[in-house]
């Protein structure tokens, strides 16, 4: 591993893009991601003035003095802003008496829009990104996530020659599954040994530290029971009562811990697709992990499953909607019969379904599910598509592509 490389990030140009247009440009996601790297050392940030609410000279203006400290230069980068929501509020009038684009750079490792603490969200001023960990492709220097957006662009018959035609490299997903996403673990570290000990460091600072500041915990080792208990259940579908009962937690408990744990950017909520909106809010949601990584070794699990591909996959799709203009959303869909699809990209009125298959082969029993969904939903998608762990890009059926996963995330 090349540890002395600065590796690019796909999110760099969204937000270049948002400073030249919003004065306010908002970059979160969970901590290690590579928010403040990417905020100082791109070329983004090198003529901007930083500040880091972790440094307690700055975190103490920005509780008494929050204007003073806003007003402290042209163009100011403010780091791990969640800690005190407030300044937001300076930020605001600032913004309101001079609305010039590109002046201030937030970074938090918390939702902002999901922290009830936030009062002021900063509407029409304000650009939100989120940086995910980093995508396969990110790791091997490309600034990049999958192929998804030739895939939504291109008619489905050009599929199999697009993704032959891209450069990529096979690897075993279950390695890339260990290592997760978080720049220090999947780049500078190569010893598994080394690994788990930074997993383990970054749990106990986000338990002991983070969750602290964002909301009063009774009892850390509740979380991290329920923590392990929700990595155990990855790709499945997220039964609170259930949850509840297995880690002897109060549901209420457990509602307000899992909020916590999406807030922060650890665990995933995937909506289930419905043609009705409001539907969506009330279906059943799959639950999956922010990194695989940290999720394998919460869960003290050394074997990945199929679920982690899955999840694998996840990651890279929201890298890559989370950048997007225009709006892109990350679904599963599920009958009351039992038919299911692991990921529908639902992209204007398009629809591009993505089964998961962590088996060398594949046959067209596999995508029996994908054609009841395409047959649903026939006016929004043509084909769908297949990965699994193999090498051959072919057409299962007249509707299905299955491709190598490698190749596309």
């Amino acid at each position: 591993m090349n540890t002395n490389r600065l590796l690019p990030r796909f999110a760099s140009v969204s937000v270049e893009r948002a400073l030249r247009v919003m004065p306010v440009t908002v970059l979160t996601g969970a901590r290690q991601t590579g928010k403040s790297t990417l905020a100082r050392m791109h070329p983004i940030g090198t003529d901007r003035s930083y500040f880091t609410l972790d440094d307690y000279g700055v975190l103490e203006q920005a509780q008494r003095e929050p204007d003073a400290l806003v007003a402290r230069a042209v163009q100011i980068t403010l780091d791990e802003v969640q800690r005190v929501p407030h300044v937001l509020l300076a930020i605001k009038r600032l913004v309101d008496e001079n609305r010039v684009a590109g002046r201030f750079l937030l970074t938090g490792s918390a939702n902002l829009l999901l922290m009830k603490e936030v009062g002021e969200t900063l509407a029409g001023r304000a650009s939100y990104l989120t940086l995910w960990p980093m995508t396969r492709r990110e790791q091997r220097g490309l600034a990049r996530p999958g192929m998804w957006t030739e895939l939504v662009d291109a008619p489905p018959t050009a599929w199999r020659d697009m993704l032959l035609a891209e450069p990529a490299e096979a690897e075993p997903w279950m390695a890339l599954a260990r290592r997760g996403g978080y720049p220090v673990p999947a780049h500078e570290l190569s010893d598994d040994d080394d690994r788990r000990l930074w997993f383990e460091g970054y749990a106990a600072t986000y338990l002991e530290r983070d969750i602290p500041r964002l909301s009063a915990i009774e009892g850390i080792t509740d979380l991290r029971r329920l923590m392990t208990a929700a990595c155990l259940r990855v790709g499945g579908l997220l039964n609170q009562a259930d949850l509840a009962r297995d880690v002897h937690l109060a549901p209420s408990t457990v509602q307000r811990y899992l909020n916590l744990l999406e807030v922060s950017f650890q665990l995933v909520r995937l909506p289930s697709y419905s043609v009705n909106r409001t539907k969506r809010l009330v279906k059943s949601s799959k639950l999956y992990w922010g990194d695989t990584g940290l999720a394998l070794h919460l869960a003290g699990d050394a074997h990945p499953r199929g679920a982690h591909l899955e999840n694998i996959v996840l990651c890279d799709l929201l890298a890559w909607a989370t950048t997007r203009i225009e709006r892109t959303e990350i679904l599963f869909w599920r009958t009351t019969k039992g038919a299911e699809v692991d990921f529908v990209i639902e992209t204007g009125r398009r629809l591009l379904p993505v089964e998961v298959k962590a088996a060398a082969s594949v046959h067209p029993g596999d995508v029996r599910h994908l054609h009841t969904f395409l047959d649903e939903y026939s006016d929004m998608a043509q084909c769908g598509i297949i990965l699994y762990d193999g090498e051959e890009t072919f057409w299962l059926t007249d509707r299905v592509l299955a491709a190598p996963w490698w190749r596309v995330v």
